[in-house]
This record gives structure tokens, sequence and C-alpha cells, in this order.
């Protein structure tokens, strides 16, 4: 199949480019789908997952419940094709109040650690010097709170060791006691890190409105390495999701445009496929503004990082599960591996009348080029 794909690309794949958006759906292919945790009594959602540099070894948080909830904890030795059972995890994790996520991060002097953070106030981290084998409880990073903390954490060019992480917050958790403004104004921050993100500074405002409720920052940096832009979910409903551009490593930022309609959902998590390409998961199109068949669905955007900055629709709109509910589903693991596949997990209502739970789906860009191709 790889072989054959990749000639179909190389035949049909200008022209394909040249077209407009391919829908294609995987949600029915269950050979490429992989159980990571169901329990049928019990909410499981929002997972975050890490792949090592073994491209082997992969971490996977998430709590039971819609958010908040006992922070859950597997590893697989196999990039993600079989699971751990639970493992045992800090005492403090079980008090988490929101989503979990994860990264990894290295210090000036090449010490690496893997961080994990959990919103509301405090913003709380837990660090691993030892790849996940030994973590630390939860602590606060600083008297400031907010939401899906954090959401993208990202490398700087200004020094080594030096971090960029964003979230954002609606007013009743950046600090102890306050109180969500009518109307409510949406806020994201940045803050940074210098010691390879043990500490953090004091966050930073991006963005503030009561116009555009812009949230879940998901960062891309350019493929030259010279700019990052960051796909923004618009909670009001009143826009499409938006983007900002930062061409001085998150000093400065651009206004927010609004995204495409094949762009338009919720916590996109993207990486770089083999070929330059951009694969970008996430929860699609509010339940509210039908701008997709796929809404509601966990889907993946095949495109360039060109598409982001000229807003065009892409190349493929790939629904890779549907979901059993108007919208509750897809808080995105992205992986890539070395032969090329993606290893995409999440949670969604993938069972009717049951409970959501975390499911992978593995897919190679080359895969979709030849159904692409076929389809033509």
């Amino acid at each position: 199949m790889p072989r054959f794909a990749a000639l179909l690309f190389l035949l049909f794949g200008q022209t394909i480019l040249a077209g407009e958006l391919i829908h294609l759906d995987l949600t029915n292919d269950t050979t490429r789908q992989i159980e990571v945790d169901r329990d049928p009594k019990h909410y499981l959602g929002h997972p975050t997952t890490l792949l090592l540099e073994d491209n082997t070894t992969m971490l996977c948080v998430y709590p039971e419940g819609h958010g908040k909830g006992p922070i859950l904890y597997k590893r697989s030795t196999d990039a993600g094709l079989t699971w751990s059972e639970r493992l045992r995890t800090p005492a403090s994790w079980a008090t988490s109040k929101e989503t979990p996520t994860l990264f990894r991060t290295v210090d000036a002097a090449g010490g690496k650690h893997v961080i994990m953070f959990s919103g509301l106030y405090p913003i709380r981290m837990a660090h691993s010097e030892d790849d996940g084998a030994n973590w630390s409880e939860l602590q606060p990073i600083g008297d400031y709170g907010g939401i899906v903390a954090m959401s993208s954490v990202e490398p700087l060019k200004t020094g080594p060791g030096h971090y960029l992480a964003l979230f954002h917050d609606d007013g009743r958790f950046i600090r102890a006691g306050a109180k969500q403004e009518k109307p409510t104004v949406m806020t994201l921050f940045q803050t940074h890190s210098v010691d390879g993100g043990m500490t953090w500074e004091p966050p930073q405002v991006i963005h503030a409105s009561s116009d555009l409720h812009l949230c879940e920052p998901g960062l891309i940096r350019s493929p030259d390495g010279s700019q990052l832009a960051v796909l923004l979910r618009e909670n009001s409903r009143r826009s499409n999701s938006q983007i900002i551009f930062s061409d001085d490593e998150g000093k400065t930022w651009t206004e927010p445009k609004p995204l495409p309609d094949s762009l338009n959902g919720d916590r996109h998590v993207g990486k770089y496929t083999n070929d330059g390409r951009l694969l970008i998961s996430f929860r699609c199109g509010p339940p509210k503004k039908k701008t997709s068949p796929y809404s509601g669905d966990w889907v993946t955007w095949i495109g360039t990082y060109e598409d982001l900055k000229d807003t065009a629709p892409g190349q493929y709109l790939v629904r890779l599960k549907g979901n059993h509910n108007a919208w509750d589903c897809a808080y995105p693991g992205v992986e890539r591996l070395p032969d090329h596949t993606f290893v995409l997990t999440t949670y969604g209502h993938w069972t009717a009348g049951a409970p959501p739970w975390i499911l992978s789906v593995r897919l190679k860009p080359e895969e979709l080029d030849a159904m692409a191709s076929v389809a033509k």
C-alpha cells in the first residue's frame, strides 16, 4: 500500500493539491483503531500523548471525567500498538481540576524533563526526570490560574532551555477569588521559562475580547522556523476559528483572522508530515454552525503552512471517527513515527449510549493520497 500510495501521489499529487478540498472518511476502518482505555461506568476524556526519543515509548494522561477528575496514566512500549494497565500516580494527581497536558522539555545543560500541567486556579505542574517512570506531586507554578493549561509549549530561539507556553481564561481562574465579567471577556495568555520548563514567569496578555472568545491555542512553527502560528477555538460561536502569527518569538502577535471552514473547530494540534505538509487533528466545527458535514466529529486536516497563512481550504479533511454526541470529543494527541505513521489519540462517544473512551487511529498521509487519487 505505501508504494502504491507514493506512486499515485507522484502521478496525481499536483492535481489534488490544485483542486478543491477533498473529504475522506475513515470512521468505519476499524483496522486503524486501537483502544487505549475504556470503562463502561466512567467518563474518560481529554487525553494528551507524548512520544519519547526512542520512537517506541509513548505516554498518555487523561482525566476520569469531563476535564476535571483524577488523572489516569498509561504507557506504551510499542509506539501505541498496545498499552499498559493504568499506572500508579502521585496522590495529588487525584485532585486535578482540569485537563492534563504533557510536554518534553530540555534545559540549558541538556537535562531532559517531562512536564505535566493541570489547570484552573492555581495552574499546577508535575515533572519527571526519568521519562515518566517516576513523577513529582502537582505543585503551583505561580499565583495564577487558567483553562486548558498549557495548550501549547514551544522551545524558543532566545536561548537554550527557553520555552513559551500558552493558555486562556474567561476571568474566573486567573487569580484567587476572580469573578467572570459580564459580558464575558476571554483572554489569551503566554508565559515563559528559561530553565527548561522547571519554573514559569507571570503571564502576559496576548489578546482579550468579549466579541471573539479565543481559546485553546494550538501553536505550530513555520517550516523555516522563523514564524509562530497559533490556531484558536472561537468559543462564542459568532465566528470561525481564528489564527494569529508572530515573527519575533512571541514578543508581538498579529490581529486574529478567521480560518476557513475546513479548519473551523476546537483544540487544534498539528505536526509536519515527512514531505513537509501539515497534519492537524481537532474537533470539527461547532454544533450550532454546521460548517462541515463532519461537524461534531473527530477529524484531521492535511494542507500546507502556506494554507494557514493564506487561510486556504487545504488538501483533505478526514473524518477519523464519528461521534455519538453533538460535540463532546477530540482533544487530540498527535505523534509521528519514523515510518511516517501518525498515531492520533483522543476521547469521544465512540459507542452509542456509553460513556466516552480513549481511542487511537493510525494513518500515513500517503494512504490518504492514494484514497483521494482513486476517488478522483
